[in-house]
């Protein structure tokens, strides 16, 4: 059992195993810090949502709190003016980027990007941004998994469970910038790819990108 350190997020003080990171000891004890793309004790997490930034007493400038590692007296605050704008402009810039039919959506009303917009009083049809045109297709070609794209926050977590978890390399990604998806290889469809269907892709995914048939 690892040593315990004691830290205090958001004025509580809390007790944490040594080296865990700050995003899951604040999520294991009812704070929450947005995210979409963390997954709990992977050795090098990608920080690629720029969610879940958080400021630490006696750091210049807020971290992400899925790669910080707690410290025995560490004091967090999730909630500050430059915590909150950055969270807003990489939440908008996401939104720029995804099509929201929430009413059609698999994931509707469990999805992460509605409780971020819950819990930070952030729009879901913002403005901000003009909504990315680009073409986004959807792959049912698999007889029980499907993917949508469109619905793609690029968050990596069925790439890490199709590598990790069933070990199979069926899908990742492909692309660079708006062009950047998740594929199989040569742009296989489903069907087509060394995909079993397994549903790990569907588990772990924070949006409706992938659903069961």
């Amino acid at each position: 059992m690892r040593n315990q350190v004691t830290v205090i997020i958001d004025g509580q003080e809390l007790k944490a195993p040594q080296g865990q990171k700050v995003l899951w000891s604040a999520l294991e004890n009812g704070i929450f810090i947005p995210n979409l793309c963390a997954v709990k004790n992977i050795s090098r997490p990608p920080a690629s949502c720029r969610l879940c930034f958080v400021e630490v007493e006696g750091q210049n400038k807020p971290v992400t709190s899925c790669t910080r590692e707690v410290q025995d007296g560490m004091v967090v605050h999730t909630r500050t003016p430059r915590v909150d704008r950055l969270v807003k402009s990489a939440f908008e810039l996401l939104l720029s980027d995804h099509r929201l039919k929430c009413s059609d959506c698999p994931k509707n009303r469990n999805c992460a990007l509605q409780q971020i917009a819950r819990e930070r009083k952030l729009k879901l049809n913002q403005k901000a941004l003009p909504l990315l045109e680009r073409d986004t297709e959807v792959d049912d070609s698999h007889e029980n998994v499907i993917l949508d794209r469109s619905r793609c926050v690029l968050c990596g977590k069925c790439v890490w469970a199709d590598r990790e978890i069933t070990r199979i390399g069926a899908i990742g990604f492909s692309g660079r910038g708006i062009h950047r998806s998740i594929a199989t290889f040569q742009n296989q469809p489903l069907k087509q790819s060394p995909c079993t269907g397994c549903g790990e892709c569907v588990k772990v995914c924070p949006v409706g990108a992938w659903s069961y048939k």
